[in-house]
């Protein structure tokens, strides 16, 4: 798992345009990095709710935001489209990123283990070091906007 102090990688992944994100694109920016299982699953759309509800408030704290999932592109302009969200969605399809900040790991549901997405957020600063990890058992789905904007 990437550490606080260390910097987040360059190369993030593709939007749900397709296009290359990259941490250099943020330059400047502060930026909520935030993993989450899947589209359209209730804890996720709770979270994706709620920083789109408090974009505002993290935009005049200079936060920009983006979140990551193993979902498809099309399936990112879905979610984006039903819950009108004003941020990006990176298709971290084969889980590169998420293995590369260690948000990639085993899980565990009904007994059964399997390795998923980890729900966690890293805050990174306007030089793109990571300043502060979110861990999944603090996140907040529903409050997660009020969470950030407490740090």
């Amino acid at each position: 798992m990437i550490q606080i102090g260390e910097r987040a990688p360059e190369i993030l992944g593709k939007d749900e345009m397709g296009r290359e994100v990259r941490l250099s694109d943020f330059a400047g920016e502060k930026l909520v990095l935030y993993f989450y299982p899947k589209d359209m699953t209730s804890g996720c759309t709770a979270e994706a709710c709620s920083l789109r509800d408090g974009f505002g408030e993290l935009r005049k704290k200079g936060y920009r935001v983006l979140g990551v999932s193993a979902d498809s592109e099309q399936s990112h302009q879905r979610f984006i489209a039903k819950h009108d969200l004003p941020f990006s969605l990176i298709a971290d399809t084969d889980h590169r990123l998420a293995e590369q900040m260690g948000a990639w790991g085993e899980k565990s549901m009904y007994g059964r283990k399997y390795f998923g997405m980890l729900r966690t957020t890293f805050i990174i600063n306007e030089e793109g070091i990571v300043e502060q990890i979110i861990l999944p058992k603090q996140i907040k789905t529903k409050n997660h906007a009020d969470q950030i904007l407490s740090i």
